[in-house]
């Protein structure tokens, strides 16, 4: 059975949202993209303290300095598609209050025929969190959990009935409820995450690190879930963040996903070989504007088939 593939929603800055994210997502479905996907990025810090992925040193990319708001995002693209499915990959949870994104996910999802994918992380910004003010970044863990227990709870039968450290339900409805179970995915790479994942998720979203290691990643995560009794198999989506370029990239420094679309889909075979069940392909900031973004994911969608992925 082929990989899925799945296409990253035009976001960044350099696009028209309310233009170009209804005419990428319609393009794409037609392409043969199975899913949408959307990414979170709450802000960019003009001076800040903490590097990249709190990496010292490392500068933000400019491709941050303005990130459309994902859900927002993925109702454009609900509205304008019929069959793909929509995801986040990922939501950073603990920046939200839990019970307005529990509702959220579950509208969405209602609207667009039960097509959404909840992909959550904990984030590692500490500007994001003092911005959003909901949790400290010191209980992002725990505020994962709640996020999670709150969705399952608010998107089951009414009553409601929940209490945790900032959400208190006592016996209520909740509408409208999703039009079916909504899978909630996990980036997820401590030992502790992993756990927290294999208990109480229903997947994996890694980021593409070569395939070997991924695959034996994946290995790590399916050998825990079976030390841990868990019988429902886990979902899996990749994430690629890809570099086009119109020319193949000529040396042996090539970054994974680095190249023109040949070398783009050279990396794409060998991490289908993992045997995950999807790859999401992000190519918007190596495009100049929406056109480009088509052009370039036509091409790679039909070169990654041609191959076998």
């Amino acid at each position: 059975m082929a990989t899925r593939l799945g296409l990253g929603l035009p976001q960044n800055k350099q696009y028209d949202i309310g233009r170009d994210v209804p005419d990428v997502a319609r393009a794409a479905e037609e392409m043969g993209y199975e899913s949408l996907w959307v990414y979170e990025r709450a802000l960019f810090p003009l001076d800040s303290s903490q590097g990249l992925y709190d990496v010292e040193g490392l500068p933000w990319p400019e491709s941050y300095r303005g990130v459309a708001e994902p859900l927002v995002t993925l109702t454009l693209a609900a509205a304008a598609t019929r069959r793909a499915r929509l995801g986040t990959s990922v939501l950073v949870a603990p920046l939200h209050v839990p019970f307005q994104l529990a509702k959220a996910f579950a509208t969405l999802d209602a609207a667009s025929g039960g097509r959404v994918v909840a992909g959550f992380g904990t984030g590692w910004s500490l500007d994001e969190y003092a911005a959003a003010a909901v949790r400290p970044f010191e209980q992002r863990g725990k505020a994962l959990d709640e996020v999670i227990d709150v969705c399952r709870a608010v998107w089951g039968a009414d009553p409601v009935s929940y209490e945790g450290t900032v959400t208190k339900l006592s016996s209520v409805a909740v509408a409208p409820k999703p039009a079916r179970p909504i899978p909630i995915l996990l980036a997820a790479s401590n030992s502790r995450a992993l756990r927290r994942l294999v208990d109480k998720a229903d997947g994996w979203l890694p980021v593409s690190a070569g395939a070997e290691r991924i695959a034996a990643q994946w290995r790590e995560l399916q050998d825990l879930a079976a030390e841990r009794g868990r019988v429902t198999p886990l979902q899996s989506v990749l994430r690629v963040n890809a570099s086009y370029s119109a020319k193949a990239y000529d040396g042996a420094d090539r970054a994974l996903f680095q190249g023109d679309v040949d070398q783009i889909v050279e990396d794409l075979v060998a991490h289908a070989a993992v045997g995950l069940d999807e790859i999401l392909i992000d190519l918007q900031t190596s495009a100049r504007d929406a056109e480009e973004l088509k052009d370039v994911a036509a091409a790679v969608y039909t070169a990654a088939r041609a191959a076998g992925v």
